[in-house]
């Protein structure tokens, strides 16, 4: 198993956790010298906040990990690509490295529906697509056919 299977793997397990919680099953790590710095999984229904995205929730962890909002020798492991809120904290943050499980063709920012990350904007991540892709897809479409059931 590569490094960045290890990771999105992990990220896996925090999809898995929100699922068991009702959540919508995305899961994010954030890596710096090969050790995870920030992990989060979706709370929007627990904190009642569109903000309590996966990838928010990592990144807050990840800065208060260094003390600084500045995530520039870092990497993002997400298992759904992140949607226009999330690369935009992305973005903000300067994380450099970006890598995705599921397309999201509904609300996907970085290739999905369009690509903010092909914007001039000063600090661009390199982006990574697919890694552990079909787990990733299994999740979301287990616990929305869950959803279907149950209505």
């Amino acid at each position: 198993m590569s490094d960045h299977e290890r990771w999105m793997a992990r990220a896996l397990e925090l999809a898995r956790e929100a699922a068991a919680a009702g959540e919508v099953p995305v899961g994010c790590v954030i890596v710096r010298e090969g050790v995870v710095i920030g992990e989060g999984r979706n709370r929007r229904e627990e904190k009642g906040s569109a903000l309590s995205h996966a990838e928010t929730e990592a990144i807050a962890m990840a800065n208060e990990a260094l003390g600084s909002w500045r995530l520039e020798d870092c990497a993002l492991y997400v298992t759904l690509e992140p949607c226009p809120m999330c690369a935009g904290a992305i973005l903000n943050a300067r994380i450099p490295r970006v890598y995705y499980g599921a397309r999201d063709a509904a609300f996907g920012a970085c290739g999905g529906v369009f690509n903010l990350f092909m914007e001039d904007f000063p600090h661009t991540p390199a982006l990574v697509g697919g890694i552990l892709a079909e787990p990733c897809r299994e999740v979301l479409g287990s616990f929305f056919r869950s959803l279907r059931r149950e209505r």
